[in-house]
């Protein structure tokens, strides 16, 4: 398994395909490359023509523990331009679904020149959206560390897998003063709280009119609490010329594939290689364009 130096964290990764347009795919939770869907997409990308690097941010799968940063969205952003600076691969087309978009429009917004396109799905938002993330990336982290420290961290399923496939992980997170880590945590929780003028965390509604990358939203659902419809439609609005399209599923997609997930262990993204006619129909023309 490839692995890159960004920044002295180890970023794992995998390119599939090898054709001139080169897009950066990432996955969202702190799910990894190997979930279900998101190599898949990959594949189904590469067939049509494209070079797709799927990849392990921060705190995911291979790659290696970071607590540092404002937020680990900005972290992860930062790193997702440090590997493709890393690679050699010049300008690319990002995308991303759920927390993957929100990491791909951060790495547009404040790494503008690796950015040839943007892509993005299930674009987390609206008061119970981030107010439960917040609760869902840091609160077992901050009360573990509270009542038993790092060692009681480094315990909890949420790091299960960054640990048993990165070894020094479970060094690196022990060594932390326990004190400064919920510090670190309860500094990223706070970035989800919703705030006037900020559709995205992290990232100003100012900052989105300043996206200059031709960009692609798919509207979520009405159904969808966790990525609500206005914040897909708001963040198509803002950005300059971005084109809002409708998604290769119905209205209830988030909802069903949670439940299918809970139910009978099927992946959250295992539908998403059905965007990848409208992706390439529209990334075709962003090249016919250039």
């Amino acid at each position: 398994m490839p692995v890159a130096d960004v920044d002295g964290l180890e970023i794992a990764y995998e390119i599939h395909g090898d054709g001139d347009q080169t897009w950066v795919l990432t996955p969202g939770g702190r799910f990894s490359k190997d979930y279900g869907g998101v190599r898949e997409t990959a594949e189904a990308l590469a067939a049509r023509g494209r070079r797709v690097v799927i990849w392990d941010r921060p705190n995911c799968g291979a790659s290696s523990v970071d607590f540092t940063g404002p937020s680990e969205s900005e972290v992860q952003a930062d790193a997702l331009a440090g590997l493709v600076r890393s690679l050699g691969l010049g300008p690319v087309i990002i995308a991303g679904g759920s927390g993957g978009s929100r990491v791909s429009l951060l790495a547009a917004a404040r790494h503008p020149d690796i950015a040839a396109g943007l892509a993005i799905w299930w674009i987390s938002g609206g008061v119970y959206g981030l107010m439960t993330l917040g609760c869902h990336y840091c609160g077992d982290s901050i009360s573990a560390a509270w009542t038993g420290g790092m060692a009681a961290v480094v315990e909890l399923p949420t790091w299960r897998e960054v640990l048993e496939r990165n070894a020094a992980n479970r060094e690196r997170m022990l060594a932390l003063d326990s004190r400064e880590f919920i510090a670190t945590m309860e500094r990223w929780m706070i970035a989800y709280a919703p705030r006037e003028e900020q559709l995205v965390p992290g990232l100003a509604d100012a900052d989105l009119t300043r996206v200059a990358a031709p960009t692609l939203v798919f509207r979520s659902g009405a159904s969808d609490s966790n990525h609500t419809r206005a914040t897909s439609e708001g963040v198509a609005a803002l950005i300059p010329g971005a084109r809002l399209v409708e998604p290769p599923w119905g209205d209830r997609e988030w909802v069903e594939r949670t439940q299918a997930a809970a139910a009978r262990g099927e992946a959250l993204f295992e539908r998403w290689p059905l965007l990848v006619p409208q992706l390439t129909e529209w990334s075709d023309a962003i090249d016919a364009h250039l």
